[in-house]
């Protein structure tokens, strides 16, 4: 379970977070939305211990994130491309990922093997650096390498991103296939109201910096979002 209490971020004065009560349970898919500024990426960074809130704190199973290493093995993630160590080849950066969660050189090719279909033939093999492939396909890396670790957890932040059309549809599959049958606890952001619906069973709304809708997602879901935003 992930818990945020009275979770606040504040630059010069200025609160750009302001969270006082949130809740995530063990197998949810949680989508985030907002407007550019709401504060959806500053949230998923408090989650990750990346900034330090200014008040409040954000607890994993009960213990908190701050200077707390605890939850790391469990929790997979990708935010930008500032995870990613972009003057390695794609092999020799799943094998580093994967070392650092003890995974054996069969365990890794197993994992490798089971994202060709999301890798589309794109983004082993090459011998490229991670620096020279295309935003799309640098975003499929990150995300891959946020899954190697079998996490219990994982945050993504605008996933669907820079990605062609057919690979937000093999992503969304593919998330849907991990929340099903792993009964996985995702944290999605998205500025995309059509994907993130599909993919999450919770939306909440930042305005702000603050919770101004938690919707369970139904058939009305996105038409609702659609006339919020709309305004």
């Amino acid at each position: 379970m992930l818990q945020v209490t009275d979770l606040q971020k504040i630059y010069s004065g200025i609160s750009v977070l302001n969270i006082s009560n949130l809740v995530i349970p063990d197998g949810e898919s949680f989508g985030l939305v907002g407007n550019n500024g709401a504060g959806k990426t500053t949230f998923f960074r408090l989650i990750l211990d990346l900034i330090e809130p200014s008040f409040g704190e954000v607890l994993i199973d009960n213990k908190t994130v701050v200077r707390n290493d605890s939850w790391k093995t469990t929790t997979g993630s990708f935010l930008d491309e500032g995870f990613l160590i972009d003057f390695l080849t794609t092999e020799e950066y799943f094998n580093f990922v994967g070392k650092l969660y003890n995974k054996s050189e069969g365990d890794i090719a197993n994992f490798l093997e089971s994202m060709k279909d999301f890798f589309n033939d794109e983004i082993l093999g090459s011998k490229k650096l991670i620096r020279d492939f295309s935003k799309g396909n640098q975003k499929k890396i990150g995300i891959a390498a946020a899954l190697i670790g079998d996490p219990k957890i994982l945050i993504l932040d605008e996933p669907f991103t820079a990605l062609d059309p057919s690979s937000q549809i093999r992503l969304k599959r593919f998330l849907n296939d991990l929340q099903t049958r792993l009964n996985m606890t995702m944290l999605i952001s998205s500025h995309d109201l059509n994907h993130v619906t599909e993919v999450c069973k919770r939306i909440v709304v930042l305005e702000k910096g603050k919770i101004v809708k938690d919707l369970n997602t139904n058939a009305d879901t996105l038409k609702e979002l659609e006339s919020y935003f709309a305004v």
